[in-house]
């Protein structure tokens, strides 16, 4: 199988990549999340991973809106816990290092740490693991890089530094993506259970609109786990909410969308999938 991964081996993409496919697999490298779309559409891969959100940094909305632009099904999730870890060339030491290169998110969710280390110049890059990699390959001295122990050891760098993360029970939630070639409105097979499901939905320009929509999930013992809003790009102050929710009887779910399908301007199931614990 080919899969889309934002970065490149070693990062925390190829890792939840592995655990959900297993290692018989083709990584088609991403250096932006706008890319994996693109390659869905095209066919060019078979599935795609992607981050969604994070315990620390909360949600990353411009995925929601790609998964939405390009149509694309939500197949699965995964969590995994989140280790940073501070890494250079071999021989390197802490007192060496006068730049730290790696993702924004990276750098964010180990903000206690450079405070304790303001010598320390953060520089934003694309991906963690292809810092590490860079800095192997061009042998660049008094730089370091956040990344996966994985990074650390397929590149060949000496880890000065482990855990830098602010908070340790750091967990990151990834989407397995497919091309979604089905209608919106797509339940499940019959004989393939699913206790999540991810929905869109725009609700009607009324006072207590979204507030009826959430009496219905409730009235029908639906679990919301994630409600998110986004903006509407072409309709300035409208928004699009973006819901996940526990399916504990599927025949509940199917009539609570039926009753929702007709009190809101836009109802679009995102994906069906087994639920993934944190």
């Amino acid at each position: 199988m080919k899969i889309a991964i934002q970065g490149i081996k070693g990062s925390f993409h190829h890792i939840v990549a592995n655990k959900y496919f297993g290692q018989d697999i083709e990584l088609v490298e991403c250096m932006s999340f706008t890319e994996i779309p693109v390659l869905l559409k095209e066919g060019k891969v078979d599935s795609a991973v992607m981050a969604i959100e994070n315990s620390i940094a909360g949600a990353i909305l411009p995925n929601y809106a790609l998964i939405d632009e390009f149509n694309l099904s939500i197949e699965g999730e995964v969590y995994i816990n989140i280790h940073h870890h501070l890494m250079a060339l071999q021989g390197q030491s802490l007192e060496d290092i006068k730049e730290v290169w790696s993702h924004p998110m990276a750098l964010l969710q180990c903000r206690k740490f450079f405070r304790s280390q303001p010598q320390f110049k953060l520089i934003e890059e694309k991906d963690t693991a292809e810092v590490a990699q860079r800095i192997q390959r061009d042998n660049i001295k008094g730089v370091a890089a956040i990344a996966s122990k994985m990074a650390a050891e397929m590149y060949d760098l000496e880890v000065l530094k482990d855990d830098i993360q602010t908070i340790k029970n750091n967990s990151t939630r990834f989407f397995i993506l497919k091309n979604n070639n089905d209608s919106p409105y797509h339940p499940s097979k019959l004989g393939d259970v699913k206790d999540k499901a991810s929905v869109k939905f725009v609700t009607k320009h009324d006072a207590g609109s979204l507030a009826e929509i959430l009496d219905i999930f409730g009235k029908h013992e639906l679990n919301l786990t994630k409600i998110q809003s986004l903006p509407i790009i072409e309709k300035p102050w409208n928004y699009a909410f973006f819901i996940d929710l526990v399916i504990e009887d599927f025949v509940l779910y199917k009539n609570a969308l039926h009753l929702i399908s007709k009190k809101v301007n836009d109802l679009k199931i995102l994906g069906e999938y087994h639920q993934n614990n944190a």
